[in-house]
Parts: C-alpha cells; structure tokens; sequence
C-alpha cells in the first residue's frame, strides 16, 4: 500500500534562486514530501535561464509540478514557455517576471549585481552573502544567528565563477510577460511580508497576468527567504495548491 501511495504522488520539482541550492527548500520538504515526491535541482554552471530550464527538461519526468523561487521562478517560467504541457502545477515564490529594466533603472541594477560580485572575487563568498543577506530575510531576522548561519554556508557551497554565470544569466532574463498570460494550470503565487526584493505588490501583477488570477499568498512576517524563515506557513500553502 504504501509503495502505491508513493507512485501516486506528483513528482514536484523545486527550482532554488541565485546561489542556492537544497538547503533552501529542506525545511519544507518533510512536510510536502507527504503530498509529493520532491526533487530540487541544481543549476550546475549554466549562464542562461533558457539553459537552466532545458536541463530541468531533459532530466524531468514527461509530467510533473514545478515550483520556483526569486532566479528559480524565472527559470520555472522558462520552462512553461518551452514545455507548458508538461506542468501540472506551477509556484512562483519571491520572484518576477521582467526583463532588466531600460535606461538609469537597469544600470543600477547592473551595478549593484556587479558589487556583489567583485565582493566576491576579493573578500569571498561568505563576504559576499553576508552582504546580500542584509535585504533577504525579515528585518526582525538578522539577529537569528542560526538562520543566517544556514545562509552563509549555502553560499559557501558554491564558486565565484557559478556566481558570475548567475548574474549573467539574470542581467540577460528574457520578459515572461507573454509566458504568463498562457498560464492554464493551479498557480501558487506567493510573496513574503518583507520582501523588498520581490514584494506582494509585484506578486499581484503576476498574478493579475494569469487568466485566471489566483489570489496571492503573503507569508506573514517572513522576507525573501520565506522557506527557510517560515516554513510551516509555506508547506501549509503547498498542500493546499498540490491537492488543487
């Protein structure tokens, strides 16, 4: 009975943001392994978007969940663009779906990308984590040792090298704007309270562009980090976008 329980489950694979990796999503995957089978993969050295969804593409089941979060989320759009009938649900956490902005706006963001990763190339990843960590997770946060241990040394897993591939590949995202507006599948569009980032108000213009808009779920007291910061309010609204 059990080995039939587990080949009903969705096969539901979790798409990680800028230099992260599973330690992101593991503190929910106790609790959603119990609605599906997880499997978060790795965007290895790819320096496009486009590539990091064809690898999902080329290793994932011919049908499957997909949930994305911040770079992961574009990435998850990347491959509803090039196989949409292969996804049965789709999540989209603390992301977007524009391309870099024209003129002062996307020079900005080049230069603040850009910053991080000459951190990087002279003080080291932890460094440059450290740095980053300062606007993803709620302010009231910083002072969890713990919790910004766990990100410190998630950063340390990777290369400089991986790193700059990242930005390129973000710094070259192609607009979703088209993607989501094809969107026919149970959406989770989620966002966390204190998300400056990636804020619940650039969450409901995702979510407006779906044709069938779902409401979006704002994860209370939680920053960009959301899975790692709350992860029970996070696997409580898995469950409930799974069974949809």
């Amino acid at each position: 009975m059990a080995g039939i329980q587990t080949m009903n489950k969705p096969h539901l694979i979790l798409v990680p943001g800028l230099m992260c990796d599973q330690a992101s999503w593991l503190p929910i995957v106790p609790a959603v392994s119990e609605f599906a089978q997880c499997e978060v993969v790795s965007h290895g050295s790819a320096d496009s978007l486009v590539r990091m969804a064809e690898q999902i593409l080329h290793t994932a089941p011919s049908r499957f969940a997909l949930a994305g979060h911040s770079m992961g989320g574009r990435v998850a759009l990347e491959v509803m663009r090039l196989a949409p009938e292969r996804v049965t649900h789709l999540g989209l956490l603390g992301t977007g779906y524009r391309a870099k902005p024209e003129g002062e706006r996307g020079e900005e963001e080049t230069r603040k990308r850009m910053a991080l990763l000459h951190i990087a190339q002279t003080q080291g990843l932890r460094a440059m984590a450290f740095e980053w960590v300062q606007n993803m997770v709620a302010p009231h946060r910083l002072q969890d040792a713990t919790l910004i241990e766990q990100v410190l040394v998630m950063f340390e897993q990777k290369t400089v090298p991986i790193f700059q591939h990242q930005i390129k590949a973000l710094l070259e995202r192609p607009d979703a704007s088209d993607v989501l507006t094809q969107v026919h599948v149970p959406t989770l569009v989620m966002a966390g309270e204190f998300d400056a980032w990636a804020s619940p108000q650039q969450h409901q213009e995702i979510a407006n562009r779906i044709p069938a808009p779902p409401d979006v779920k704002v994860i209370h007291g939680a920053g960009h980090m959301m899975m790692m910061e709350a992860p029970q309010a996070v696997a409580a609204e898995f469950a409930a976008w799974l069974r949809a």
